[in-house]
């Protein structure tokens, strides 16, 4: 039998097919992302159970016309490979390559950049309405997914569309799990839906939509018969499909939280490969996870709360051992944020763990919640700094100088495992202000990381080595790099290296001793340079009229697209390498003018 997908590039040749021709195609489009997947890496679970939606939305609907939008992202895998990108995305998440997310400026048939959740019905909405406005005649289709649904923003969207006529489509593409098993109340009344056994009101008819489900999301016939049945309708409509995560891979299928995002894998058997015995140093979100638990079990006030992430985060050890203190409040940063709060009046001890680029989401709670009122929140941004393949919407690199700026909140940043878990000891002590606790995807460098607890100042930085000419000043793990960056240095007896811990407060005291034992300063973050860590050294400097060279490294002010961490260091100037040449460069200067 010839292969259907050679000769499908555009949405155009898809509908050129005849209906009885699409299984066989759904069949083909799902090996070919996994066979991709299982070497490129990448999200699998996600796309694999929207095979046969992608294929029927692209054959009904007159893409790019009109206008489709994913949500979240990571379910766009097919849709890629049928609008245009099918011989490039094996370059899927590699650095030059094309996004794992869908992105306007990658494509006409990416309406909508999506890589957060829970955006799609707001942004379809604005387009509806800006269709009516135009007099134009299209149809806008959300489909939102993988626990999205559940997020306020969801709501927000759907609570103003039900008031309006215009022509949206919303797709609940339901499979029960996010990247972590859904959670919360939505999540039991769509069971109950799927099961037949609700007996109140539809909560989306009572919004105001056209209800229509919940139908088998991998049933070709039935999907092409109630969307094109769906195009004659007016006004908003709102379809509920069942799908399984994972659907086509039996490994997938078994293990939906594993197969979301699986690494390397053998197409042909699903298997993962065997992991090595040879013994690592931990992933931070481990140090995190293994520690919050060790404090947890000895103070009874520690509190653990996560938005939909505790694979990621590692809280799922807290909600294993201490369940009824361990809280996964699903998709809903400020939720989750302004729930830390609430307890923290009550004398609870509330460790928030919200990736870096998600606390982005809940920016005015962590001012107005949290740190107007100086409650003692512990936040802890796992994921920060530069993440690698997920790219410029996942890039951990804002949060330095987005919480600067605010009042009473302090801002700490472990260089390595040790630290995080000295500092989670210290907070738990008791604190009377909000702290952010920031720390990196992946691995650490220590192997004997379990020490004694030792409490730390706050606001004191450390000196690492000390010379007599250039202090290189860094706040977090970029440390490491900066060792190794001096290791070998024909001048390293002139180069002082300091770990500064603490962006906020700053250790005054050591940067005096700092301003005037050497003549020139390098600042070194794997945040932005606009409003980090460099910019308050800087204003350090002015304020205390200091007139030193001082050299600020850092994330450039532009989004920093996808590839592996190590190439975006190095094309941030971020790496060892790099940094050499600064500091080779910066004793040249001092000393040859």
């Amino acid at each position: 039998m010839k292969k259907l997908l050679n000769h499908i590039n555009l949405p155009e040749d898809l509908r050129q097919l005849p209906q009885k021709a699409l299984p066989q195609l759904a069949k083909e489009l799902r090996n070919f992302i996994i066979n991709i997947v299982a070497t490129k890496e990448g999200h699998l679970g996600a796309s694999l159970g929207v095979v046969e939606l992608t294929i029927a939305l692209h054959y009904v609907f007159n893409t790019p016309e009109d206008q489709l939008i994913w949500d979240v992202g990571h379910q766009a895998y097919g849709h890629k490979i049928l609008t245009g990108r099918k011989a490039v995305f094996d370059t899927n998440r590699q650095l030059g390559g094309i996004s794992g997310f869908p992105k306007r400026s990658e494509s006409v048939y990416d309406t909508f950049g999506v890589g957060h959740s829970s955006t799609s019905i707001s942004a379809a909405l604005g387009m509806a309405i800006a269709s009516q406005l135009k007099g134009e005649d299209k149809h806008h289709i959300a489909v939102i997914g993988d626990a999205s649904i559940a997020s306020g923003m969801a709501f927000e969207g759907l609570n103003h569309a039900g008031v309006t006529n215009a022509n949206l489509l919303v797709i609940l593409n339901d499979n029960a799990i996010g990247i972590d098993p859904s959670v919360g109340a939505l999540k039991q009344y769509l069971t109950n839906v799927k099961k037949g056994t609700e007996k109140q009101d539809n909560i989306f008819e009572a919004l105001n939509f056209n209800y229509s489900g919940p139908i088998d999301g991998h049933d070709l016939p039935t999907l092409l018969s109630e969307l094109k049945r769906l195009k004659t309708v007016k006004g908003p409509k709102f379809l509920h499909i069942i799908t399984t995560k994972g659907k086509g891979l039996k490994q997938a299928e078994l293990d939906q939280v594993k197969y979301h995002a699986p690494g390397k894998f053998d197409a042909k058997t699903g298997e993962l490969p065997l992991k090595s015995k040879e013994k690592q140093p931990p992933k931070f979100q481990d140090v995190f996870g293994e520690t919050i638990v060790e404090l947890a079990l000895q103070n009874e006030s520690i509190v653990g709360i996560t938005p939909a992430m505790p694979t990621g985060s590692s809280l799922k050890y807290m909600m294993s051992r201490i369940p009824n203190r361990a809280f996964d409040v699903g998709i809903a940063e400020q939720h989750a944020v302004t729930m830390a709060a609430g307890m923290a009046t009550q004398g609870l001890i509330p460790f928030c763990n919200i990736y870096s680029t998600f606390l982005q989401r809940a920016y005015d709670q962590v001012i107005h919640d949290v740190a107007l009122q100086n409650l003692p929140v512990i936040f802890c941004l796992d994921r920060a700094g530069l993440v690698g393949e997920d790219g410029a919407t996942h890039h951990g690199v804002f949060d330095l100088a987005y919480l600067n700026c605010i009042p009473n909140l302090v801002i700490f940043a472990p260089k390595d495992a040790i630290a995080l878990r000295n500092i989670m000891y210290t907070v738990q002590l008791g604190i009377d202000f909000p702290i952010a606790i920031r720390y990196p995807r992946g691995r650490g460098h220590l192997l004997n990381w379990k020490k004694p607890f030792k409490a730390i100042e706050i606001g004191k930085g450390n000196g690492l080595k000390i010379g007599t000419q250039i202090a290189v000043l860094s706040i977090g793990t970029i440390a490491k790099t900066i060792e190794d960056a001096i290791v070998g240095l024909d001048i390293a007896d002139a180069i002082s290296h300091y770990d500064m811990q603490f962006v906020k407060p700053l250790d005054e005291v050591l940067l005096h001793k700092v301003f005037k034992n050497h003549r020139a300063v390098i600042t070194v973050e794997d945040g932005t340079i606009v409003g980090g860590f460099g910019s308050a050294i800087l204003a350090f400097a002015n304020k205390h009229d200091y007139k030193h060279k001082i050299v600020t490294l850092g994330i450039e002010d532009q989004f920093i697209e996808h590839g592996s961490t190590n190439q975006l260091m190095q094309l941030q100037k971020l790496d060892a390498a790099s940094i050499t040449k600064e500091i080779e460069d910066l004793f040249f200067l001092i000393n040859n003018s």
